[in-house]
């Protein structure tokens, strides 16, 4: 086991990787295990400040190399900043290899629109990352070990995409809507024009937990099974969906090629980037 990590830190080491939603849970710790093993992690906040302060903490706390990160901001729920961090990075980090979407959070108990016109759970963990990764094409790599890794949920399988009415508008659930954009980051994996994978770290303990359970396991453990599809060692299948460490068979809707056309179709309409 211990030559197998090695050769994962060998090969990560030198690589760039975005983490969305990188200051607490799963997420920083997924910038943590990515910086330890030698990746230049580019660590996403709301505001440059939470990044900022994420990243201090990484150095002051982890024993990060300084020179191994990057503090960038941007509020999801606000479509034009997605946009101007991508700009950024592209600008910055021509060579991508890895964007782990992760910035996530729990719809909220009253049903709520953001100013770009979206639900905001739907819009916050699945439009601004079906977004991001459109403009991001630029720089992330199509050399071997380049990769989009999505933090999904196993509550995908619970869900629908309600396609006339995305926003929930007639009838809302927190659950519910909070299940459809779990489901909508988990088909957006299978999308061709990137190599992408999703993935249910684990019910962890993190701000999402009393959406699943009382109790979970570290964030750490379910940031280990999310590095571990960051690694160019570890060969993945594109719209391949893992529960932790296993690849499983997702919703069936992920396997429908008529379903991800559908939904590019009406996320690229929704973050006004479509006909």
């Amino acid at each position: 086991m211990s030559s197998a990590s090695l050769s994962g830190r060998t090969a990560l080491s030198g690589r760039t990787a975005l983490v969305t939603g990188a200051t607490s849970g799963i997420g920083y710790e997924t910038a943590r295990l990515l910086a330890e093993r030698g990746v230049t992690v580019l660590v996403h906040g709301r505001t440059a400040d939470e990044a900022q302060a994420a990243v201090d903490k990484l150095i002051a706390m982890a024993g990060v190399d300084a020179s191994k990160l990057r503090a960038l901001g941007a509020d999801f729920t606000h479509l034009e900043e997605v946009e101007r961090l991508a700009e950024r990075v592209v600008a910055e980090h021509p060579h991508l290899d890895v964007l782990v979407n992760n910035a996530g959070m729990a719809a909220p108990e009253r049903h709520t629109i953001t100013a770009d016109g979206n639900e905001i759970a739907f819009q916050v963990n699945f439009l601004a990352h079906f977004l991001l990764t459109g403009l991001l094409e630029p720089s992330l790599t199509s050399e071997p070990g380049g990769r989009v890794v999505n933090v999904s949920s196993s509550l995908h399988r619970t869900a629908s995409i309600q396609w006339s009415d995305p926003n929930r508008a007639r009838r809302y659930s927190r659950l519910a809507a909070y299940a459809q954009s779990q489901l909508a980051l988990t088909v957006f994996a299978a999308d061709p024009r990137v190599t992408a994978v999703s993935v249910h770290p684990g019910v962890c303990d993190t701000a999402l937990l009393s959406l699943y359970a009382h109790e979970g396991t570290s964030a750490a453990e379910g940031a280990g099974h999310v590095v571990r599809l960051c690694d160019p060692a570890t060969e993945i299948v594109n719209g391949a969906y893992y529960d932790r460490s296993e690849r499983v068979e997702p919703a069936a809707a992920a396997l429908e090629d008529r379903t991800v056309k559908r939904l590019n179709k009406l996320a690229a309409l929704l973050v006004g980037h479509g006909s």
